[in-house]
């Protein structure tokens, strides 16, 4: 089966770190989020994948190339402009031809039984069926109402205050039938959201849902960022770690330097090539990408620092996210920040 990547989007809502770097590259305990995408799909059979790029779309294909190393095929479409998820896959409408596809954002963590939904999309004779997730906060997110044979009745893209009756999320996972091109106009902005399912909805096409307890989480802001490494670290999502476990809850890399005086916690992930100074320690719920240091005295907490970032002497990191190869260096306690100047030195 074929499946199709999402990743033309600029990732405005993780600015300031997407501003030289994509968001299906934003590393997700280490490893790029749209890595652990491509895993997925291929765990489930799905070897050819088409990936849209348009921002920063070099650095993309770049890092994943043909998608061998992973065990697929990947193909690229660049765009010239953006064109809405729905435009996006209309432009690659050849790529699938006459066969079922599925569609995945480039930002979404999940561990979503895959050949499930796609079991349930066939059974249901479906045009299309979208993954559903039970969620907190429904105001950012598509919702649905389903009947008792779990086809979706209604409908809204994003609702606000009185106008939400549902918890029931749509996940951006979604499998295809090859006539839904019939209904997205060609060479035109679209949207599933906003504009194809409710046409589906008006016409009367057979779109269900499918309910899934599985984890997924739309990687979309800071704050979910960060929850997603605090949830991989407690197991809630099945992701595959680039480190081994040394111990409960404490993964470690390679040719990884640790004083005997430094204190380690855990949940804790240290990548490869990395150096724990005397004094130094790294506290609970705190991911250290490759070629990083924590120097003497430093205390690193709830934090996320991307490969080659240094936390100088003496330095208090608490729920930040730092940057590449950025240094940071501070005569208090920093928290809550997001740091990705390089060599940045200071008082916070």
């Amino acid at each position: 089966m074929k499946a199709m990547i999402l990743a033309a989007g600029v990732g405005s809502r993780l600015d300031p770190l997407t501003r030289n770097l994509p968001k299906p590259l934003v590393p997700i305990v280490n490893r790029p989020v749209m890595e652990h995408i491509v895993v997925l799909l291929a765990k489930h059979g799905f070897q050819e994948i088409m990936v849209n790029l348009h921002y920063l779309g070099d650095q993309i294909e770049s890092f994943f190339g043909d998608g061998r190393h992973l065990g697929v095929n990947i193909h690229y479409s660049y765009e010239d402009q953006l064109w809405g998820d729905a435009g996006s896959v209309k432009r690659v409408e050849d790529f699938f031809k006459d066969e079922t596809f599925i569609v995945v954002g480039g930002d979404d963590l999940a561990d979503i039984d895959l050949t499930r939904l796609v079991r349930t999309h066939r059974d249901k004779k479906a045009l299309a069926t979208i993954a559903l997730s039970l969620v907190d906060d429904p105001s950012e997110y598509g919702i649905v109402l389903m009947n008792e044979e779990g086809r979706i009745t209604r409908f809204m893209e994003k609702p606000k205050g009185e106008v939400i009756f549902s918890n029931t999320a749509n996940t951006g996972v979604y499998v295809f039938e090859p006539e839904v091109f019939e209904l997205i106009p060609r060479n035109t902005f679209y949207l599933f959201g906003k504009q194809f399912f409710p046409q589906m909805l008006e016409q009367r096409r057979p779109l269900y849902g499918h309910l899934t307890a599985s984890y997924w989480k739309d990687v979309g802001n800071l704050a979910v960022y960060q929850q997603t490494h605090y949830d991989a670290l407690a197991g809630r999502v099945a992701i595959n770690f680039p480190m081994k476990e040394v111990r409960k809850y404490v993964w470690i890399g390679d040719n990884v330097e640790i004083d005997p005086s430094a204190e380690i916690g855990y949940p804790v992930a240290i990548g490869n090539d990395c150096r724990i100074e005397s004094g130094a320690k790294v506290l609970e719920n705190t991911i250290i990408g490759n070629g990083c240091a924590v120097e003497r005295g430093a205390v690193v907490k709830e934090s996320i620092l991307w490969d080659g970032a240094v936390v100088m002497r003496d330095t208090w990191l608490e729920r930040c996210v730092v940057g590449k190869n950025c240094h940071v260096k501070t005569n208090a306690a920093v928290f809550d920040g997001v740091i990705v100047n390089p060599l940045r030195a200071g008082n916070g």
